[in-house]
């Protein structure tokens, strides 16, 4: 499992991939990310300790990624970033949180006050029905106003059987607008449900990669190891 990396394309960051308790939703039938999990929060922290450690700050710009949501990191974690992240001069941090804790998110942000802190939420679609009968992401909220509220950034996950280029189109739009910036993933085989479609993933390789893929704003995956970090 690779937990440290660098982007170096579009917004230059570091990234880290860290381990917390697990994700408290855990009900996303494409995901099995939430395996990278311990209920031990002294081992979560030697091995958060050692990954952190790797950051040098070349960006002033990190990113925090878990499998689940920032809030199941452990405190000594958090507290560990934020030291480092000062010692380094990084200017901005990005964390990941599902929608559940958006309540959260002031409070998050006072404590990271001395940051420019973005907020990325995996909100997969905008399509209410096929975001909650299909991929059940547990979002009630339908309006894309009111789901953006708190959030500065967004996932999305294209490559499923029912998706459209009308319908994944739709959703890059509206998440420029709703966003300061959106991370397109295309789907992969893992041990979930849900399995790629090739022809939705055709689709979007053909017709709408090639309008994005240089946009500043989004951020695309093809492969869940793109960012240079998982496995």
């Amino acid at each position: 499992m690779e937990r440290y990396g660098k982007i170096r394309e579009k917004r230059k960051r570091e990234i880290v991939l860290l381990r917390g308790s697990g994700c408290a939703y855990k009900k996303c039938a494409f995901c099995d990310y939430y395996l990278d999990s311990c209920k031990s929060e002294k081992e979560n922290f030697l091995l958060n300790s050692q990954v952190l450690q790797k950051v040098d700050g070349e960006f002033s710009d990190l990113e925090v990624i878990n499998s689940g949501s920032v809030f199941e990191l452990d405190k000594d974690t958090l507290d560990l970033l934020k030291t480092i992240a000062k010692d380094k001069g990084i200017k901005t941090l990005h964390f990941e949180a599902h929608y559940l804790y958006r309540d959260r998110i002031p409070a998050l942000r006072k404590e990271f006050g001395d940051f420019d802190l973005k907020l990325k939420l995996g909100l997969e679609t905008f399509d209410y029905d096929f975001r909650e009968t299909v991929l059940k992401k547990g979002i009630a909220e339908k309006d894309p106003l009111a789901i953006a509220k708190n959030f500065d950034e967004a996932n999305f996950l294209f490559g499923i059987k029912g998706q459209t280029v009308e319908s994944m189109k739709r959703d890059i739009e509206l998440g420029l607008e709703r966003f300061e910036r959106i991370c397109v993933n295309i789907m992969c085989n893992n041990s979930s449900s849900i399995k790629p479609d090739r022809e939705v993933v055709s689709a979007f390789v053909n017709e709408l990669y090639p309008k994005y893929v240089n946009d500043y704003r989004v951020d695309i995956l093809i492969e869940n190891t793109d960012f240079g970090v998982g496995e």
